[in-house]
């Protein structure tokens, strides 16, 4: 009968070698649960398309440490409007994106950095339609000497380092250009400020990544073509007539490869205060919680603090799927930080521009 380190480490094996080949094989990108908290990583089209000037957010992901080494994920994008004073049909949107990836004992990882160009276009007073195009350079990374092959377990006290493992593996890095695009359609029934709980809001976008689907290598044996991936989002706000109160569902699709992730859920928005109108030490702010479901996947708890110019976002990805049995239900953390001028609680006030561009 085996012993309890025996089954442990053959889940381990199990796991982590159907990730590594997974990973090779479809070449899968990185993903957040919270998708609205940076938007411009799900669309090119987003660049520039917020209540606000100038927006900066850092994302961090931490997943699967219950199992073995953790995959962290980092995240920095910053997006502004431009030329919105002579263009008076619309605005145009500039964006940087970086993100830095690392997956296992592996230290499997990709890095990559992205210009994006958008144009948002005002159709009428409450809706407004996007166009976005994104190009950019990665580097893909692996430590192949870190790898453990079931040859490696001796039977008795499990993995030893020692073993040989019969396997013979050339693995490299490779770097490639990237390009992808995306369209988004906005609403609001509201103009005073896109953050204010009045009201309808919506937006509803789709992108496709890699265009030129792009080719590398970690296997010497066999080249790798990196999948087309799409991208459909959408979101909404649905303000309670004379309260404080939004509702705000939402959902995120992506499809690349053999690979689909469904995301549903939704927050509850409470204004908590406006900004005093004598001192201005009291500013506005707003508190939200919710919840999403990853199909087949995890459960996803979600808190959000919003003050002046800061948001603050916290979530917990509760897996529920098989992996259960190995992580304990234990999926990963995530925490995002944004910050944007002017003070997007009054932005557009006592103007004509539209906020939602």
């Amino acid at each position: 009968m085996k012993t309890a380190m025996q089954i442990k480490f053959a889940i381990f094996l199990l796991i982590g070698g159907n990730l590594f080949v997974y990973n090779i094989a479809a070449g899968q990108d990185i993903h957040f649960s919270q998708y609205f908290a940076s938007p411009i990583l799900a669309n090119p089209s987003a660049a520039g398309s917020f209540p606000g000037d100038q927006r900066a957010v850092i994302n961090y992901k931490d997943q699967w440490s219950s199992i073995a080494s953790p995959y962290t994920t980092y995240a920095m994008a910053f997006d502004m409007k431009v030329f919105k004073q002579k263009l008076t049909k619309g605005a145009l949107g500039l964006g940087l994106v970086a993100f830095s990836d690392k997956a296992g004992d592996t230290e499997m990882g990709t890095t990559q950095a992205n210009l994006m160009l958008s144009y948002h276009a005002k159709l009428n007073d409450k809706s407004a339609l996007s166009a976005g195009i994104q190009g950019g350079f990665a580097q893909r990374t692996i430590n192949g000497s870190s790898l453990k092959w079931g040859n490696q377990d001796d039977g008795i006290s499990g993995y030893d380092p020692a073993l040989s493992s019969g396997e013979t593996t050339e693995l490299g890095n490779y770097s490639y250009g990237d390009f992808s695009g995306g369209i988004m359609w906005k609403y609001s029934s509201n103009q005073k400020t896109m953050t204010s709980n009045d009201g309808v809001k919506a937006n509803l976008g789709v992108a496709l990544f890699h265009i030129n689907q792009p080719q590398g290598v970690f296997y010497k044996a066999e080249e790798e073509k990196l999948y087309q991936k799409i991208i459909v989002h959408g979101r909404a706000s649905i303000g309670m007539k004379n309260t404080v109160l939004a509702f705000q569902p939402g959902i995120f699709y992506q499809h690349q490869g053999p690979s689909d992730e469904l995301l549903l859920g939704t927050m509850i928005r409470y204004r908590v205060s406006e900004e005093s109108k004598y001192t201005g030490f009291r500013k506005e702010s707003a508190f939200s919680a919710g919840g999403f479901f990853r199909v087949n996947d995890a459960f996803v708890p979600v808190i959000q603090f919003e003050y002046a110019n800061y948001s603050l976002g916290f979530s917990y990805d509760i897996n529920v799927s098989d992996l259960s049995a190995a992580s304990n239900g234990k999926g990963g953390m995530e925490i995002y930080f944004r910050y944007i001028t002017p003070n997007p609680f009054r932005y557009g006030k006592g103007t004509s521009y539209t906020p939602m561009l």
